[in-house]
């Protein structure tokens, strides 16, 4: 049976592919969210990877809700549909994107609507091609962005972009989508995946615990109001940092350079 999520790895990158491109690589159905579930808790667990690069297949990076799944929440109690969302549908697999420990890259390769614009949302790190678009169509719909999704938009444009694009349900392009911070760089569509795998590489190149750790940071930084307790929490993981063989290989490398800058700078003193 055909794979909708597809794991890829190269060296210490994962390269996650949503593969239904009959289905607009729609990621709400039960058997890709069963998949993508699946394909992140292996690669979390993985301590080899250091990066994570989620895309579509073909020219859409994902449609987000399936038309018929919507359609058949129609006869159901609320509370059913809730439950559904939360260990069957779009909340279960989420929940696993918001457990990953690893930096993640979103290249989006094509159109992102509704939980596909969420997705790429909760990556660390957007990419976009110029022929992508960002589109929160809820409204449009009749129902609400009930996928989480909406906290990272606020957090990546500010208030007054994110009620734009949620209230009007208009369409971003990639231009504009850089310009209010939405994707971090646009590409030609055929330069997006060269250029995600070489900021993974790149990302993937650093001690890979310690930027765990640092993913941990950021995210913590989002949701905590308490300075003092944040405060406390890097200083504790940075003295974890001090011990490990990373950081000791790390200042091996540094003690080298400022040798080497100092050889030379008197070497240039003496001609």
């Amino acid at each position: 049976m055909k794979k909708l999520a597809v794991l890829e790895k190269l060296d210490s990158v994962a390269i996650i592919t949503m593969d239904d491109p009959s289905n607009a690589n729609a990621n709400s159905t039960k058997k890709i969210i069963d998949e993508l579930c699946d394909v992140v808790s292996d690669v979390n667990a993985d301590p080899s990877i250091g990066a994570v690069i989620f895309t579509g297949a073909g020219k859409v990076f994902s449609s987000g809700g399936e038309i018929q799944l919507m359609e058949s929440y129609q006869p159901m109690d609320p509370i059913d549909v809730r439950a559904y969302y939360q260990h069957q549908g779009i909340h279960k697999f989420y929940r696993q994107l918001h457990q990953l420990e690893i930096p993640t890259i979103a290249a989006v390769n094509g159109p992102a609507y509704g939980s596909g614009f969420g997705m790429a949302l909760m990556c660390d790190i957007r990419l976009a091609a110029a022929r992508a678009t960002f589109t929160m169509n809820f409204a449009k719909l009749g129902i609400l962005p009930g996928d989480g999704g909406t906290m990272y938009l606020l957090r990546a444009v500010g208030h007054q972009e994110a009620a734009k694009i949620m209230f009007t349900a208009q369409t971003v392009d990639a231009r504009r989508a850089k310009e209010i911070g939405i994707v971090a760089d646009v590409f030609e569509p055929q330069d997006l995946m060269s250029a995600a795998l070489q900021l993974a590489h790149s990302i993937a190149s650093h001690p890979k615990r310690n930027m765990r750790l640092m993913k941990r940071l950021l995210r913590h930084a989002h949701t905590t109001t308490d300075w003092e307790a944040y405060v406390d929490l890097t200083v504790s993981m940075q003295a974890l940092a001090h011990h490990t063989p990373e950081h000791r290989e790390g200042l091996r490398r540094l003690r080298e350079h400022v040798a080497a800058k100092k050889k030379s700078q008197t070497q240039e003193t003496q001609r």
